[in-house]
Order: structure tokens, then C-alpha cells, then sequence
């Protein structure tokens, strides 16, 4: 174990929600939001377990943005604008999270109040970081 957290941790172009979650090695969607400053210093804003509803948004806002396929945002850093945190919050405020399935990804998290609200803070949170003049990224691992 240790000599794998050694080798994630000397990665340049690693999974950076792999160094996050590196001592659970539990299956499943892992997700994070963090802020980044002009430092390129991090600060993590939210993270989630399975949250399928918001990975399937966010997988359609990739593909939307990227032309990529949807799983290619696996490990991936993806930047965030104030106009897709704005789309985003009133996706969660209209309860309209899409139903999203996969292998990794749990059941069904789109009508859950609890994520509702946690969802609701991150965005509040993301949208004052931007405009404080950081950037705002979500990645995953499955």
C-alpha cells in the first residue's frame, strides 16, 4: 500500500480524485469540486458518494462543452463556469437531475432532498470562489 501511495503521489498527471479517495479503494463513483486560485492552490468544496443524478448532469454538460463521450470525464478535471453553476442550480432547485444508471454509480439520487441541499451549497459556494477570481473544477473516478 504504501509503495502505491507513493507512486499516485509522484504521478504528475494522476486522477486527482484518485489522491483523494487513495486509502479507500472502495468501488464506486467518487466525486469532488474544488477551488483553485491563482496559485494553482486547491481547496476542496464538496465531495459526494454516488451521486448519479449529478454525475449524469455533468456528463451531459462534458459532452455538451467537449464533443467528448460522456465517459471520458472519468478522471478528468472539468472546469466549471458561473453560467453552468447557474444552469445547474436551477436544474437542482426544479428537482430535474436527470435519472442516471451505471455500473459504479448506485441508485437513483435525483429525487434525494439531502443531495439537494448539499448540491444548493456547493453551488453557492462555487459561484462566490468565482467571484473571488478562482476557477472552479468537478472530477470523478469510477
Amino acid at each position: 500500500m504504501q509503495a502505491r501511495n507513493k507512486i499516485i503521489k509522484n504521478q504528475k498527471n494522476s486522477c486527482p480524485a484518485e489522491k483523494s479517495c487513495q486509502n479507500t479503494f472502495v468501488m464506486g463513483l467518487d466525486q469532488y469540486a474544488h477551488r483553485q486560485d491563482s496559485n494553482g492552490e486547491d481547496v476542496e468544496l464538496a465531495n459526494w458518494r454516488k451521486h448519479n443524478a449529478l454525475q449524469g448532469w455533468m456528463e451531459n454538460l462534458w459532452t455538451l462543452k467537449t464533443g467528448k463521450p460522456a465517459n471520458e470525464l472519468n478522471c478528468e478535471l472539468f472546469e466549471l463556469t458561473t453560467e453552468d453553476l447557474k444552469i445547474l442550480r436551477s436544474v437542482v432547485e426544479a428537482g430535474k437531475l436527470p435519472v442516471t444508471q451505471g455500473f459504479f454509480y448506485g441508485s437513483d439520487t435525483s429525487q434525494d432532498d439531502a443531495l439537494k441541499e448539499k448540491d444548493l451549497k456547493f453551488i453557492k459556494d462555487a459561484l462566490e470562489a468565482i467571484d473571488d477570481g478562482d476557477k472552479v473544477f468537478y472530477s470523478c473516478w469510477w
